[in-house]
């Protein structure tokens, strides 16, 4: 391919990927009220209740647990890391299960001028500005909400920002995965038994050092992705709470996006081209 040939299909690529972007925000922006309810419900019964209900009624949860810290405060870079990692599963899993069921309709952006694996990668990529917007919305509600004091100091904004990206990207490939491999009338139940799990041994609730008393399972929940988001939000915004090394954390992200996404997009394609 000459540099002129290579450039004009760079062009065209770039037009096509926009075109579907601006196609999918405008879904969004239709049903901006559904969006709303989906990032907002969990999160915001999770702190009226543990943060709110419970301090009220005089039963608090680890107040002095991690160096004098509230349980507010524990909480609050956990519940953003939920809000963000399952906005960006459930955005791409989600449609992708409909698409990919009896109405076929992901050939309508099959039909676009662009490679397929670019395809799969802009579902990812509005997934992830999805999951932004999901972080923004929760946060107030996280700061507000609690009866409790909440002390929260952004320690670094490069990291804050790079770990609510590359989660957004590492939920976007996830659900790109799940919504490949399994069935669509399956979605839901599957969606049930990842959830579940991957929250309750997300360190959401606790810093993954006070799993020290429990060896075992500091060891397993490595395997869980959504550990290391908490963590990387944890240094970023409650530095004074104890969490993983930041290169650490940047560290494992970086490979599990990787290794997601290679995944992710060959079983994309495979499934498309059935």
């Amino acid at each position: 391919m000459s540099a002129q040939a290579g450039a004009v299909a760079r062009v065209t690529y770039g037009r096509a990927f926009y075109g579907l972007m601006v196609r999918d925000a405008r879904v969004l922006r239709r049903e901006f009220v559904s969006f709303l309810l989906r990032t907002v419900m969990n999160p915001l019964l999770f702190v009226f209740v543990f943060t709110y209900v419970f301090p009220k009624i005089g039963r608090g949860l680890g107040g002095g647990a991690s160096g004098g810290a509230t349980f507010a405060t524990v909480l609050v870079p956990g519940l953003i890391a939920v809000a963000v990692f399952f906005q960006g599963i459930a955005a791409v899993a989600l449609p992708l299960a409909t698409e990919l069921g009896g109405t076929r309709e992901i050939e309508d952006r099959l039909m676009a001028p662009l490679p397929i694996a670019l395809v799969s990668f802009e579902k990812v990529v509005f997934s992830t500005f999805q999951s932004v917007l999901a972080a923004v919305v929760v946060f107030p509600l996280l700061y507000l909400i609690p009866a409790e004091p909440v002390s929260v100091h952004i320690s670094s904004w490069p990291l804050l920002i790079a770990v609510v990206i590359m989660a957004g990207l590492l939920a976007g490939f996830l659900g790109l995965l799940l919504g490949t491999v399994v069935q669509p009338r399956q979605i839901g139940l599957i969606f049930s038994l990842v959830v579940v799990p991957i929250t309750f041994l997300g360190c959401v609730y606790y810093p993954w050092q006070t799993l020290s008393a429990i060896p075992w399972l500091k060891v397993l929940t490595l395997a869980n992705p959504l550990v290391y988001v908490s963590e990387g939000l944890r240094a970023a915004m409650t530095p004074s709470i104890p969490h993983m090394p930041v290169p650490v954390v940047l560290a494992a992200l970086v490979a599990i996006t990787g290794g997601l996404g290679w995944l992710s997009t060959r079983s994309f394609i495979r499934r498309v081209t059935d």
